[in-house]
Parts: structure tokens; sequence; C-alpha cells
């Protein structure tokens, strides 16, 4: 896991329930994701809805946030058909 990420027991463990390692969310987020949404969630931190491709050809959806000088991934799971459209689209 790269240094540039911050990872605790909850976001592992959160990712872990939807069957995504942590390499496969840093792999997407490093390689040209494409934005679906962006939140300012309740004003507390900026929120990026991603979708990417992993190094085995598996569609994801990544939900992160930028916490000092780290990327923090709230959540990731398999993307839903809308958001492979999406991505091939602005590929």
């Amino acid at each position: 896991m790269s240094d540039d990420f911050e990872w605790d027991e909850d976001n592992l463990r959160h990712i872990a329930e939807h069957g995504v390692t942590p390499e496969e969310a840093e792999f997407v987020l490093q390689h040209d994701p494409v934005e679906l949404e962006y939140q300012d969630w309740h004003e507390v931190e900026e929120r990026f809805q991603e979708v990417g491709i992993t190094a085995t050809g598996r569609f994801l959806v990544i939900l992160s946030t930028i916490r000092g000088a780290r990327l923090r991934v709230i959540t990731a799971y398999d993307a839903p058909r809308y958001a492979i459209v999406e991505y091939l689209q602005n590929r």
C-alpha cells in the first residue's frame, strides 16, 4: 500500500465488505479515473466519487477525500452499469 493513502482498520474493513482490496482501490485512483460526482460533504470535507478500472479489468466506484497530504478511501465497490458506461464514454 502506498504512503500517499490513508488506511486504517475502519476503511480497510469497509472496502473488504465489498470484496475490494486496498491495492485495487489505489490502482484505480492512480490511473486516471472518471469523476462521477463531487460532494461538499456537510461543509466538512470534499468527497469525490470516481469510476475506474483495476489492473485485472474490474470496474470500481471509489468514494474518497483528501485529508492532509493523503488520499483517504471512504468506500469502494463494483461499479454499476451506468458508471461503467460513463467511464467508457469518457475514455
